[in-house]
């Protein structure tokens, strides 16, 4: 029955429940408190966040900025009841794309949209969103929670993600100084990361599991939690790289996958040479290629296969900046090197790709 009041309907007799909407802002305060950093001006509830580059340290920053979401991993989250990692990825998505034009991450705003608020369930989200930031070493000051009745069905929600982060002027890592010759080394992926997820769960599907299932491909897990395994977050590590100097490109391996990414930090007339098997695969990738009959081409133009991140270095650098990256958490290989291509040829190639090494 429609509650009234003395003028008519309410806007919770709409679907739309502003008291659920303030809730969820209380709970979340302290987690965005806890992401605060040298910049930041003023808390959450404002119209806008504030934010100062010199406070955090910069003379003449040049500001960058990325946008992006989680795309339909978010379905694994609602139908494995998990929804504490999502956010993590959300700012993984964005702070590694800044990271890989020489931009430290500086401060993040978040968009949840959803049909119903389910105050539990969007606290949680947020949460990632919180703990991605610290990974990140960004501040969560501010963002926007949409409840749309109507938009999205019972307990679905959609995450999209704004961060802006700062370089000094001239510092910019644009790829220019990448040369024949240079080294190619990888970072390795955590898993499948924040692409691809249409094809995963048609894997899903086609295998006949269920997401409470054991992970047929990793000891421990269910299917979901390891489908779920947060992306990576290679702020840090490259940020140090990256001021220790001879890094010359980075590529985030994103949707597009390694033949995709790769080309988009190389100058015109080259492209790299890479071997399959100089690298850890996770058995996600195996699995996925074997019960999806997933070509490895199209694996690889997919998803990152093991590759979070690429890193191309002047070669008379490798081994200290394996070893930089190596101190600061990353599993390092040295996987190809740089070489020229004429036009209309491949900008990435795989030796040895059709062998064993997916599985």
């Amino acid at each position: 029955m429609t509650s009234k009041t003395g003028n008519g309907l309410t806007y919770r007799d709409a679907g739309v429940d502003i008291d659920a909407g303030n809730a969820l802002v209380d709970a979340i305060k302290p987690n965005a408190r806890s992401t605060d950093r040298a910049g930041v001006m003023g808390g959450l509830g404002g119209f806008g966040g504030y934010f100062d580059p010199r406070a955090a340290g910069y003379q003449d920053p040049v500001l960058v900025a990325a946008t992006d979401g989680v795309g339909t991993k978010l379905m694994l989250a609602i139908e494995s009841g998990k929804h504490d990692t999502v956010g993590i990825d959300l700012v993984a998505m964005c702070a590694n794309d800044l990271v890989v034009q020489g931009a430290e991450p500086l401060f993040f705003l978040d968009y949840f949209a959803t049909g119903k608020l389910e105050v539990e369930a969007a606290s949680d989200v947020v949460g990632g969103v919180a703990e991605g930031c610290r990974l990140a070493g960004c501040a969560l000051i501010g963002g926007e929670t949409a409840e749309m009745p109507g938009m999205y069905g019972a307990g679905h929600y959609d995450l999209a993600g704004f961060c802006v982060g700062a370089v000094e002027r001239g510092q910019q890592l644009s790829g220019e100084g990448i040369t024949a010759g240079d080294a190619v080394l990888a970072l390795a992926s955590s898993g499948v990361h924040s692409n691809g997820y249409s094809l995963v769960r048609k894997v899903v599907g086609l295998s006949g599991l269920k997401l409470t299932d054991a992970a047929p491909f990793s000891d421990g897990p269910s299917l979901g939690d390891a489908l779920l395994e947060p992306t990576t977050i290679y702020v840090r590590s490259c940020l140090a790289a990256i001021r220790s100097g001879g890094v010359r490109g980075l590529a985030h391996i994103t949707g597009g996958g390694l033949t995709e990414n790769i080309p988009r930090v190389l100058p015109e007339g080259l492209g790299v040479r890479i071997a399959a098997g100089s690298w850890p695969v996770p058995g996600v990738f195996g699995w996925l290629s074997t019960t999806g009959g997933i070509a490895a081409r199209e694996m690889v133009r997919t998803f990152n296969c093991g590759v979070g991140m690429v890193v191309i270095v002047d070669p008379m650098e490798v081994d200290r900046l394996a070893s930089l990256l190596g101190e600061a958490g990353e599993a390092v290989s040295r996987i190809g090197t740089v070489e020229t291509v004429a036009a209309g040829e491949e900008r990435v190639r795989i030796d040895g790709l059709e062998g064993a090494w997916l599985g």
